[in-house]
């Protein structure tokens, strides 16, 4: 019984991550590519949809790796935004190697953005956007901001995604933090 219980639980992290997967799976709204291709792709809008793919679906596992209650969300949900990378229509078969270095490039340096010390992680979030997409980002203006707004919702977008998906954490009104992970003094 016990490796069936194994099994389920496993199963069951398996079916959670998908469900977080397939939001981060939204394609992005028009206005949102219209904006992007007009100040950053030169018209491109197929390059200011990926661009903006990519930002939702790094953000998308960067927020799994860190806010999730559980060590083993974030490999579950990496291997479900892998298979969904693998089955994506939008994907031309012979293109999925770059399409995976592209994303790896953009996942590392949102990672670095959001870790950033001594600056707005919002604003570096807006300019690793910007600067995937070919705009200008140094100053921070309007642009900027608009980038920043862009993915900051798309990290608050995977936040309550990933709490529907895997549950909230919930301890009592009395109790801290430190004390219910058992590292209290």
């Amino acid at each position: 019984m016990v490796l069936f219980a194994h099994w389920r639980k496993s199963r069951e992290l398996q079916r959670k991550a998908a469900e977080f997967v397939a939001d981060l799976l939204r394609e992005p709204a028009p206005e949102d590519v219209n904006w992007l291709a007009t100040v950053a792709t030169k018209g491109d809008e197929d390059h200011a949809r990926w661009e903006l793919r990519y930002a939702r679906r790094a953000i998308g596992l960067l927020v799994a790796q860190r806010d999730a209650l559980d060590d083993r969300t974030a490999s579950s949900v990496a291997q479900a935004l892998t298979s969904a990378f693998e089955t994506d229509d939008h994907i031309d078969r012979d293109r999925f190697g770059l399409v995976e270095r592209q994303f790896n490039a953009r996942l590392s340096a949102y990672r670095d953005a959001l870790g950033a010390r001594g600056t707005d992680a919002s604003t570096r979030l807006g300019q690793t956007l910007l600067a995937f997409s070919g705009g200008s980002f140094r100053d921070v203006d309007d642009k900027v901001r608009r980038a920043a707004d862009t993915v900051a919702a798309f990290e608050r977008e995977a936040n309550d995604a990933l709490r529907s998906a895997f549950g909230a954490a919930v301890l009592p009104e009395y109790v801290p933090p430190s004390a219910a992970a058992g590292t209290s003094n």
